[in-house]
């Protein structure tokens, strides 16, 4: 039981990880490629506020994202100046520096060693350090990330976005600052990311720098795609799926030697065969 309650911890925290690129990517239209220094900035803002200067989670929560919410901006300035490819070039460059901070800045992060005795969070007498309690933050957490979502792209900025995805040169024909759009849905979905990791970090209770690397924002655009683009649904679905297919394979009767290999292969072939046969994902509406 406790197994399966770990799984649905994981998928809560990428699917709000997914949901919040989504509105990047599948509304906006912008491939970043970023996401993951986002994520990795609330996991260190909890794990060094937790345990340098025992700041409760909740708070250390709020700064973890107001510290997203100023990278952000800054890295979103620069951004917003491409379009297209450059735009994916320029975030990838810019994971790749705050990857490189987490792993240098050993003073405040300890480098490549982490951080360990992160705390659980507590609030109101509930014991976070069970694993159901912690469940049910992360479903909490989720449902608050994907009703603020839903009410974002269904609002009038959502409409903004959906047409800046399509044509962006005819909607500033029609006076819209698109700059100003992609800049805010940038700093909202790096937010939404800061609190997953807040919440990756109190649940593990240990961070290191190779979690926050490029790839696995390759992972959480895969997981986007793979679910579907302009689809909230969606990506909960492709979190659930890249997270389980794993777990899956691991009991199938592979040779002990080839077990680890053969799993990765099966998985790499079954996000090939939905590629080319569900390029917009499982329940996508757009394409990239």
């Amino acid at each position: 039981m406790e197994y399966l309650i770990h799984i649905a911890i994981l998928i809560s925290i990428y699917a709000i990880l997914g949901l919040s690129l989504n509105l990047i990517l599948g509304y906006t239209g912008l491939l970043s490629v970023t996401h993951a220094a986002f994520y990795g900035v609330g996991a260190y803002a909890t794990a060094i506020l937790s345990t340098r200067f025992h700041i409760e989670f909740f708070t250390s929560v709020i700064i973890g994202m107001i510290a997203a919410a100023i990278l952000s901006l800054a890295i979103g300035l620069i951004l917003s100046k491409f379009d297209g490819d450059y735009y994916a070039l320029a975030s990838f460059g810019f994971n790749v520096i705050v990857f490189s901070i987490f792993l240098n800045w050993e003073s405040v992060t300890r480098g490549p060693l982490g951080i360990p005795g992160i705390a659980r969070p507590a609030f109101l007498g509930l014991d976070f350090s069970s694993l159901f309690i912690f469940l049910l933050l992360a479903l909490v957490a989720l449902g608050l990330v994907y009703v603020l979502s839903h009410f974002i792209v269904h609002s009038s900025l959502g409409r903004v976005l959906k047409a800046i995805r399509e044509d962006e040169g005819a909607i500033q024909v029609f006076g819209y600052r698109t700059f100003d759009y992609k800049l805010l849905i940038f700093v909202i979905a790096a937010m939404m990311a800061a609190l997953a990791g807040s919440l990756f970090a109190a649940y593990i209770t240990f961070i290191d720098p190779s979690t926050f690397t490029l790839n696995e924002s390759i992972f959480i655009v895969a997981l986007v795609i793979l679910g579907g683009l302009a689809n909230l649904r969606g990506s909960i679905l492709g979190a659930a799926f890249l997270i389980l297919l794993p777990e899956v394979l691991r009991f199938i009767g592979f040779p002990s030697d080839i077990a680890a290999q053969m799993r990765q292969v099966i998985y790499g072939v079954l996000l090939i065969v939905c590629m080319l046969y569900r390029p917009q994902g499982l329940v996508g509406e757009y394409k990239l």
